[in-house]
Formats: C-alpha cells, structure tokens, sequence
C-alpha cells in the first residue's frame, strides 16, 4: 500500500439495536431508509475501508451489539478493539428499554478507549429521536446529553448529535465526524474557494 495513505480508524459501537447497522447501510451503502428495517444484526466486527480524496482511508469497525460480544470487547478483545482509534462513535438508542446497560457498556467503552487509544475523539449519537414526541425532543436530549457527558470525563467528547434516519440530522453528524478525520481539510477548502475564483463558478461543490 502506499505509504502515503493515511488510514484512520474508527469504531462504530453500541448496544443491539441501537441503529448501528441501518445507520452504516445509508451513509456508506445509500439504502433508502425505508429498505433498513429488515438489515440483520451484525456479527462480531464488520471491518470496512472507504476511501476519500484519493489518499485518505476510513477504516470502520462496525462492532456487533448483542451482549456477548460486548463482553468479549471489554475484555479479551479490548486492545485489538480499541488500540490505535482516531473516533469512537457510540450510539445511544433514546428509546431503549436498557438506558442504564447501555450507559454501563458506554462507561466501559470510554475507559478502554483512555487506556489504548487517549488522544481519541468521541461522537455520542444519541439516535431515534424520531420515536420521541416532537414537544418532549429538546429536554430528552439535554438530559441524555448531560449523563453521557458526565460519564466521558477521560476522554474528549467533541459533540453530541441528536439523530435519526428519517431526517438529514443522520447525515450532517456524519459530514462534521468525516471532515474532522480528513487531514488538511481547510488548506483543500481554501484551494476550493481559489479554483471557484479562477473558474469565475458561484460554487464548487465538496464531495467525500
């Protein structure tokens, strides 16, 4: 491979059910939303390379959520999982029956992640947010915020998005995590803007 290519790691965690499978079939497969809702759970680690701008690789690690495997992360697993992480994206389901669970599996996430990967940027996904009443969104996630937000002491929360696939809030969270990971991102916009000049367009449209 050349040697020039930056890859960049980036886990894609979260209890069963919790969205991770549909979310990763619209942004990187673009499956309508509709066409979701019959994907299967994932498996162990789905390991995936998306490659951008000629030189720079995402390396996804989509991890299973069923409570197994969240065990084996943890433990045995834990610095395979966990070492060399750029972003941990974990998705929290608002709806969720298992708030305090999944809380408990986000703690443990986050002190892995202080111990094998510290300098990490993490994106809590606080997802569904379609299946609260629209009047009762805002407190929801304020709340939701602040108790992962308390628990990511060790580590560095960038931002919380509030999501859901039937609305572009799914893909405006994933552009910002992306374009944070691409190297250089501001020298290519300005290099944008300077070709949109010479070329006298109204725009010049960035495509990842």
């Amino acid at each position: 491979m050349d040697t020039d290519i930056k890859i960049k790691k980036l886990l894609l965690m979260g209890r069963r059910r919790a969205g991770k499978t549909s979310m990763h079939a619209i942004i990187f497969a673009n499956y309508p939303a509709k066409e979701t809702m019959g994907i299967g759970f994932t498996i162990d680690v789905n390991e995936s390379k998306f490659k951008f701008m000629g030189k720079f690789v995402l390396n996804l690690w989509d991890c299973g959520g069923q409570e197994r495997l969240m065990k084996h992360y943890f433990s045995s697993q834990r610095e395979t999982i966990f070492k060399n992480v750029e972003v941990l994206i974990y998705v929290f389901d608002i709806s969720s029956d298992e708030s305090k669970e999944d809380m408990n599996d986000y703690k443990q996430a986050i002190a892995n992640l202080a111990i094998y990967s510290k300098n990490a940027f993490v994106f809590p996904l606080i997802h569904k947010m379609d299946k609260i009443p629209e009047h009762e969104r805002a407190a929801a996630f304020e709340q939701k915020k602040a108790e992962i937000l308390e628990a990511s002491a060790s580590v560095t929360v960038k931002e919380v998005f509030a999501t859901s696939i039937w609305d572009e809030t799914l893909y405006k969270a994933w552009s910002q995590i992306v374009q944070l990971l691409i190297p250089n991102l501001d020298t290519f916009k300005e290099s944008l803007k300077q070709l949109s000049h010479i070329c006298d367009c109204d725009e010049v449209l960035e495509s990842f």
